[in-house]
């Protein structure tokens, strides 16, 4: 079983930055690789980023060269920063886990990129 808690969330200004955090907890050594999603309204649940146990990291294109995904081990906590935010990037970004038998999600953080 593994908890995941998003944070870092909230209103920033077009060209701004912000950094989410994904706090997990539970049987980690069992997490193969994590990843953010992000769900604007009416929108699917999209791919964000991806970063495996061995460190390796994707990025949907449309955030690919603005967004890096990394990981501090010792705090057991996945961290999204997210730079040049644009009015498209505004939704909740969810944490995801996956496991060999299961996938594990956070509750959720909201961005809202406006001026």
């Amino acid at each position: 079983q593994v908890h995941l808690v998003e944070s870092g969330g909230g209103l920033v200004q077009p060209g701004g930055s912000l950094r989410l955090s994904c706090a997990a907890s539970g049987t980690i050594f069992s997490v193969i690789a994590m990843a953010w999603y992000r769900q604007a309204p009416g929108k699917e649940r999209e791919l964000v980023a991806t970063i495996t146990s061995g460190g390796s990291t994707n990025y949907a294109d449309s955030v690919k060269g603005r967004f890096t995904i990394s990981r501090d081990n010792a705090k057991n906590t996945v961290y999204l920063q997210m730079n040049r935010l644009k009015p498209e990037d505004t939704a909740v970004y969810y944490c995801n886990a996956v496991a060999p038998l299961h996938v594990y999600w956070g509750q959720g953080t909201q961005v809202t990129v406006s001026s």
